[in-house]
């Protein structure tokens, strides 16, 4: 017997689902169906029109067998949600880097604030796209965050009053910043750079007009009483 007769013909392992049962495969088709968006488990049932013994059986069968899996939707906990395990389940699911395990991640958004608010002191004022620069150029953390991201953050901030919003005036630290612009700076007394005294008086910083602020507007440097004081001081 020549040396070509002795070997083995190679093994071939079966694919996942290859020995399914039909009413299995009509339930995994319908999550797989759905991609990285998942499916309830009652819509599930009402699309593959299965008996409840013989539903729940299936999907006991497929999350044994590893071909899905269940995941854990930010807007509906309540709710089983499954997955073909070939996918990843979408940030419509996850709640994206804001949320761990289905849980809204305070820690890592705490974390994010407070990095936030150091660009801010150092920056003395910062747009929300100054700031995004400011995480990208330095790498301040390994998690990736979108411009968007750090535009929640920041406004998530001004509403716990750890920052305010203001207008750029275009004068004075503003001028590199276009006029109108939002913008992004620590509250006065707050300003992490050790200034003291009249520098930290400033009332633009508590004012409640500042965003109507504008040189030409109404409002405007030129014709409020509290700045003119503040500069005559």
């Amino acid at each position: 017997m020549s040396l070509l007769q002795k070997r083995k013909a190679p093994e071939t392992k079966p694919k996942p689902g290859g020995n399914l049962a039909e009413s299995d495969r009509i339930v995994l088709n319908v999550i797989k169906s759905k991609k990285e968006m998942a499916i309830w488990a009652k819509d599930l049932k009402l699309e593959t029109k299965l008996p409840d013994p013989i539903f729940n059986k299936c999907l006991k069968n497929l999350l044994a067998s590893g071909l899905v899996k269940e995941v854990a939707h930010v807007q509906f906990k309540g709710r089983k949600h499954y997955i073909s395990a070939e996918f990843e389940p979408s940030k419509e699911i996850t709640g994206g880097s804001w949320y761990a395990d289905g849980e809204l991640d305070k820690a890592f958004i705490d974390n994010l604030q407070d990095i936030c608010k150091k660009i801010i002191q150092k920056l003395k004022v910062a747009t929300a796209d100054e700031v995004y620069d400011f995480f990208i150029k330095n790498r301040v953390v390994k998690t990736e965050c979108t411009s968007q991201q750090i535009s929640e953050i920041l406004k998530s901030m001004v509403l716990d009053n750890k920052i305010i919003d203001v207008k750029s005036t275009g004068l004075g630290e503003y001028h590199s910043i276009p006029i109108g612009k939002i913008c992004y700076r620590c509250p006065a007394g707050d300003l992490g750079q050790g200034l003291t005294g009249v520098m930290q008086s400033i009332p633009c910083g508590v004012c409640p007009r500042i965003r109507q602020c504008t040189p030409d507007g109404l409002i405007s440097p030129s014709t409020c009483v509290y700045y003119t004081k503040w500069l005559d001081f």
